[in-house]
């Protein structure tokens, strides 16, 4: 008896073996066709029944009901769910009944997986059902699912609800929680929405580097490592910026990428240190077309989702259709503190942020205390789709000067329900004044920025043999689907979101717990009563755990000499 097994999973590898002894492979390896969904059978059966007098379905048995000669159990597929019904005769149309009696009655479980084949039909209470007439099993479970039992009205008791479970088992969350699958079908959908809109206009979609030798692109710090060949340390990408534009530098007109971005920082409900974005450069265009062209991509978007602009987020209905509110990063300052901003020096910036009760520390330039405040007194307040524009030069490195505002760059962040989703600039294609704004970068870092951007030598030279004018567009798909879906953290958005490393459980040996008295015989009785550790058992009710044994020995039938009460209290002295 294994040390750590739950009874349920100990009968599981049971019925495991006895499914081989009598001759059937619990994993056979033949493919099993399928000719029809759930979805599809349920839809589509009363219009057309002829369809369905010969159809072959799989799934994960979810519930049953046993009842003599013929049962009826419900099967889950990537679709949904539908009930079956199974004859003894009918399964089994010889003598031998061991299909039915033992293997569907007494060895298979809520969690595994069969094929099954029949007709459709309609129960004498109306509901769609397969009469099956062949059977097979595809894959034996051996951990039970959680049971989630929902009533008449559809409210759900014992629900695999824990969200920290829910994102680290997220197999079982999706199998007993299917509702949840909407979220990343719709996922897909934003991602290939948008990938098909920008095909049409002829961009191309493209791949560049994670592991890169500068990590640039983006103020953040970013992950290392070290490539073992080459004897150099390399960084995960924090962005894919300046890769995208070296391809704008070899003539292409337009293209865009798809891909993970990781960058070293904290975890909360809005940032995850692994995460989605889609990166977009077009020739020839600026900043004030990229809003044109942004509007008109997440209105098809909305459409695609929910077949109208206007998205439900939280407590607010969001409408996506353009065009959107746009303010300047000074004037959204002023707008929400009541101050003009754009004339202080880093000195006077930082008196501001104590006066606003803002932490700020040495290593924080102009930009980013403009970026602090920013933060803290207008983000929340941009609710419906806005665009902030003309930052500052010392926060965006990247970008072209204002073609008519000193001081200020040629860049816009969308924001929607207090969150930036989008950042895009007139990509800066002057290398005299890229590299001055990247030394400026350089003299931050030595201040102890750990976000400053680092010095790109080759991104330098490809500038150095001309880049047309092009505007450059960065999208977060994982907060975009937050929006698209009404979901308020990251990790509802995301198949496997970071987690902390889970504590494994504590087993103690045998020997541990018959040194303090247990019989050798018993120590597999007391783990499978759920006692994987002496402290454990001695955390244990003495009275309840004597009964206990005498119930187990009893349900097990085993033929080992009962302890004697006195016994069992001095495990526990």
């Amino acid at each position: 008896m294994s040390i750590g097994l739950s009874e349920q999973e100990i009968l599981r590898r049971e019925a495991l073996q006895e499914l081989r002894r009598i001759g059937i492979n619990p994993y056979p390896a033949e493919a099993f066709d399928i000719t029809a969904t759930s979805e599809d059978i349920l839809k589509n059966f009363p219009a057309t029944p002829d369809a369905y007098q010969n159809v072959s379905f799989a799934g994960r048995i979810m519930s049953r009901r046993i009842m003599g000669s013929a049962s009826f159990a419900e099967l889950q597929d990537s679709t949904g769910r539908i009930q079956v019904y199974l004859k003894r005769d009918d399964i089994c149309p010889s003598e031998d009944k061991t299909l039915y009696n033992t293997v569907f009655k007494k060895l298979l479980d809520i969690g595994d997986f069969i094929g099954v084949k029949g007709y459709v039909f309609t129960t004498q209470t109306g509901e769609t059902s397969i009469h099956v007439r062949e059977l097979i099993i595809l894959s034996k479970s051996l951990k039970p699912l959680p049971i989630v039992k929902r009533d008449d009205d559809g409210n759900v008791y014992d629900g695999f609800t824990d969200p920290e479970l829910r994102y680290r088992q997220r197999y079982v969350d999706l199998t007993v929680n299917p509702q949840f699958k909407q979220i990343f079908i719709n996922r897909s959908k934003v991602i290939n929405t948008m990938r098909s809109y920008f095909d049409e206009q002829g961009w191309m979609e493209v791949e560049t580097p994670i592991l890169q030798p500068v990590h640039g692109g983006a103020a953040a710090r970013p992950f290392n490592t070290h490539h073992n060949t080459l004897d150099m340390p390399l960084y995960l990408r924090i962005a894919n910026e300046l890769y995208l534009k070296r391809l704008i530098v070899a003539g292409f007109d337009g293209v865009y990428e798809f891909g993970k971005m990781f960058r070293n920082e904290g975890m909360d409900r809005t940032h995850n240190p692994e995460f989605t974005s889609m990166e977009i450069y077009v020739a020839y265009k600026d900043y004030v077309w990229m809003m044109e062209m942004v509007e008109q991509c997440l209105e098809k978007v909305a459409l695609a989702i929910h077949g109208t602009t206007k998205v439900p987020v939280g407590s607010y209905e969001i409408d996506f259709a353009g065009p959107y509110e746009r303010l300047s990063m000074y004037e959204s300052i002023q707008k929400y503190t009541g101050t003009d901003v754009s004339n202080m020096d880093e000195a006077a910036l930082r008196q501001f942020c104590q006066q606003l009760g803002i932490e700020v520390d040495a290593s924080m330039g102009k930009g980013k205390l403009i970026d602090e405040i920013f933060g803290e007194k207008v983000e929340a307040n941009l609710i419906q789709p806005t665009y902030i524009t003309d930052y500052p030069i010392e926060m965006t490195p990247l970008a072209k000067k204002h073609r008519s505002k000193e001081g200020l760059v040629e860049r816009f962040e969308l924001f929607v329900n207090g969150k930036e989703i989008a950042n895009a600039y007139s990509e800066l294609n002057d290398p005299i004044d890229q590299r001055e704004r990247l030394e400026d970068q350089l003299l931050l870092a030595g201040r102890g920025d750990e976000e400053a951007m680092a010095m790109d030598e080759d991104f330098l030279r490809a500038l150095e043999y001309g880049m047309p004018p092009t505007s450059g567009l960065g999208i977060g798909i994982d907060r975009l689907v937050m929006l698209m879906t009404n979901q308020s953290t990251i990790q509802e958005v995301l198949f496997f979101p970071q987690m902390r490393p889970e504590k494994k459980a504590k087993f103690a040996t045998a020997e541990d717990f018959i040194n303090i008295g247990v019989p050798a015989q018993w120590v597999p009785v007391i783990n499978k009563m759920g006692f994987n550790t002496v402290e454990e058992l001695k955390a244990g009710n003495p009275n309840k755990v004597f009964n206990d044994l005498g119930g187990m020995r009893k349900k097990m039938k085993l033929e080992i000499t009962m302890p004697a009460k006195e016994d069992v209290m001095n495990w526990f002295s």
